[in-house]
């Protein structure tokens, strides 16, 4: 296995074999320990010191299914603590089928210059002057790029936000299709590819690794085990193939703890125009596409592709935290702006979470109207633009509260909250307040405790400790390359076992069930250690204030857990 580090201050690459202190380790268990290794925790995001790393899971180029997630690590720009974003697509499994374990960018480009990297099916990498590709939206770029370099490629990209080196820049990634509509949204990190002046990463899908399985037999029967655990389970072999995530919309407003209207109300009156039913029904109606494969090796098929009245594509796929941010958060209750909304998002490259909501809490602060959705529509093409008001929405909601020196920002270290109240969720909200990476509903998420009867969510008893078990089980999860949603599958004991032997019989190791919390762990610890060093402390491992003292209807509860037992979280034992 291989690294391919290129230096953007002197436009070089260099492939090399994986130093000994890496060897094992992907996905976020390499890019969380390789930042808190090599990155000076007091850099300047946008520097030349910080790291920008892109590395598949352990298990991504391989034939098991849903092992398509690559983990992209920075020191993040919105919240100045370490960050790893998550996204689905092509890329992560054609790094792994050319047997290259990350790709390491350092340094940056002389000033205003821009640059695509080339990686080729045999694994050889060259960077290419993109000055011709400036200001591009994705999905124009990539088309440009799989016309230039053919359609046999994947691309990891930045739109005109990560050029701005704005807080809430994403890095789109490539589906199936070709299209630019996976995003490693959260964290800002399109803002560090812009820094570094990389443009788009080309990766050839026709490589074969030069590493084979240590014990391919084994391997094959424990994926196929794991793969009927993921059809047969109700959550992944049901529910994701009918609604896809937005499914959710329906549950988590039931429960009161779907935040609309910037975080005002707990439910959102217009919730059944914008639910997984009725987008499915209105998918249908038009000859869209319910279910899609979205992802490379993707039995599942979450994905959807949203189609207009007219049968013209709009956006895939249309999902539940984009229809929360884009819907609940604004007040806004029509499809089709959510999935204009949504297109826009990835077009230009901008975290639909963070900017959702920095849309809400500008109409909060009475700049526009709740429910305005051409206003929406309007104020993303300000970002598109760079008007100085775009900025500053483009930077966050933080930024945007503090333009209006408004009171009710729902952020984490800088980061907007997820599609989850933590006053109805009081669990989500430990994971927001204690995540090393800032309010991140993937770093830790107890919704199906909820839904499922096995926690109230109202009250703060065994919040705490249900979150620490959650964020070790997501930080282990995020380093094989496993879709946190097929991770559903893993509450099945055969599956779990599944998975153990494959990990073994990928690296020819004998690593036991007790093995994998401890390599979650370990990734905590690298990602606290990092930011301690870079000046956080346990007062930054809160809420905002408002979550404290404003009870959310229809329960009318505050945030309730403690100071001192947000500070326990990881009392590792």
């Amino acid at each position: 296995m291989q690294f391919i580090r290129v230096n953007m201050s002197d436009q070089t690459v260099k492939i090399e074999d994986v130093p000994q202190d890496y060897v094992g380790l992907g996905g976020r268990g390499l890019t969380s320990i390789m930042i808190n290794n090599e990155v000076p925790p007091t850099c300047d995001p946008l520097g030349p010191e910080n790291k920008l790393i892109f590395a598949p899971g352990l298990l991504s180029g391989t034939p098991l299914v849903n092992t398509s997630r690559i983990s992209i690590g920075a020191k993040s720009p919105l919240t100045g603590t370490i960050k790893e974003s998550n996204a689905g697509g092509t890329v992560a499994a054609a790094l792994g089928k050319l047997g290259i374990t990350a790709i390491i960018v350092e340094g940056v480009a002389p000033q205003g210059k821009l640059f695509n990297l080339i990686v080729d099916q045999n694994g050889n990498a060259i960077l290419k002057a993109a000055d011709d590709f400036k200001g591009m939206r994705t999905y124009a770029l990539v088309e440009q790029l799989l016309q230039d370099h053919g359609e046999k490629n994947g691309v990891l990209c930045i739109g005109p936000a990560g050029e701005y080196q704005l807080a809430s820049a994403s890095i789109q990634t490539s589906d199936v299709d070709g299209r630019p509509c996976r995003a490693a949204g959260r964290g800002g990190l399109g803002a560090v590819m812009g820094a570094k002046g990389i443009k788009a990463i080309v990766i050839s899908l026709q490589g074969k690794s030069p590493d084979a399985i240590a014990d391919p037999e084994s391997f094959k029967q424990s994926a196929r085990v794991f793969a009927k655990a993921v059809k047969d389970h109700p959550f992944t072999g049901k529910m994701l193939g009918a609604l896809g995530t937005a499914g959710l919309v329906s549950a988590v407003n039931s429960i009161g703890a779907f935040p609309s209207h910037n975080a005002t109300k707990g439910v959102f009156e217009g919730w059944e125009k914008i639910s997984g039913e009725t987008l499915a029904e209105t998918i249908q109606k038009r000859g869209g596409q319910t279910t899609h494969l979205g992802c490379s090796q993707c039995i599942i098929r979450c994905s959807n592709v949203f189609i207009d009245e007219g049968g013209k594509y709009v956006t895939s796929s249309l999902e539940y935290e984009t229809i929360w941010s884009m819907g609940g958060m604004p007040g806004i209750d029509d499809l089709d702006v959510i999935a204009r909304l949504d297109f826009l998002s990835d077009d230009i490259g901008l975290d639909t979470i963070n900017t959702g909501v920095a849309i809400g809490v500008a109409m909060d602060a009475g700049y526009k109207e709740f429910g305005d959705g051409q206003a929406a529509i309007e104020l993303m093409e300000e970002i598109a633009n760079g008007s100085e008001f775009g900025k500053v929405l483009g930077n966050g909601p933080a930024a945007v509260g503090k333009h209006f020196d408004h009171h009710r920002v729902p952020v984490a270290k800088g980061q907007s909250i997820a599609a989850y109240d933590p006053r109805g969720m009081q669990g989500n909200g430990v994971t927001y307040a204690t995540s090393p990476m800032g309010a991140d509903h993937t770093a830790g998420n107890l919704v199906g405790s909820y839904l499922g009867g096995v926690l109230d969510p109202l009250k703060a008893e065994g919040q705490v400790k249900a979150s620490r078990e959650a964020q070790i089980a997501m930080a282990s999860l995020d380093c094989t390359g496993l879709c946190l949603l097929a991770g559903a599958a893993l509450s099945v004991p055969e599956a779990s076992e599944a998975l153990l032997k494959m990990i073994n019989a990928k690296l020819d190791t004998q690593l036991e069930a007790g093995d994998i919390p401890a390599l979650g762990i370990r990734v905590l610890k690298a990602e606290l250690e990092f930011n301690r060093n870079a000046g956080f402390t346990n007062e930054d491992d809160r809420l905002a204030k408002f979550f404290y003292k404003e009870p959310l209807p229809p329960h009318n509860k505050v945030f309730l857990v403690t100071d001192d037992d947000l500070d326990s979280t990881f009392d590792f034992k």
